[in-house]
């Protein structure tokens, strides 16, 4: 069970508080797209997304997305917009592309936290990788097919309600 329980949950990026991570010795924020940072069903980052990204980089602290969406251009656009690097095609849960996020953004696992909104995602990519992953609600409703599946399961083992 170790593997998919989260280092902390919150309602949605914006309510991690940057002065508590920055308590807690965290250099590197690793940021997942779909559903995390932007919502599916709207395309786009909402305000209170990017006024918490700014507040992140204000404190020191760097981000990369790293996200399992195969459309590169989409991907790549969003992390534009956010003003952070991207590792995408990252097939979590395995944690290769978390360690190569890491590699890139010169950090070390133990000062980052992995940012997601799915459990058998996210939260056990960041766990593999040694990285503390915080867990926060999906943005919209709108999912994929497939994620909706792992929904249920994340609600059987007590991750979601």
């Amino acid at each position: 069970m170790a593997l998919v329980k989260p280092w902390r949950r919150e309602p949605d990026v914006a309510s991690i508080g940057v002065d508590g991570l920055v308590e807690a010795g965290v250099r590197c924020v690793l940021i997942d797209r779909d559903n995390t940072v932007v919502p599916r069903d709207t395309k786009q980052a909402p305000k209170s997304a990017l006024a918490w990204l700014d507040s992140l980089r204000a404190a020191g602290i760097k981000v990369c997305m790293v996200s399992n969406n195969f459309h590169s251009r989409e991907v790549e656009e969003s992390a534009r917009e956010l003003g952070c690097e991207v590792v995408h095609h990252a097939m979590k849960p395995a944690p290769f592309a978390v360690r190569r996020a890491l590699k890139l953004m010169g950090a070390t696992a133990d000062e980052t936290v992995l940012v997601g909104d799915q459990v058998f995602t996210d939260v056990m990519a960041g766990n593999l990788a040694g990285v503390r992953p915080i867990l926060v609600d999906p943005q919209s409703t709108t999912d994929l097919w497939y994620t909706h599946i792992f929904r249920v399961f994340e609600r059987a083992i007590g991750a979601r309600k």
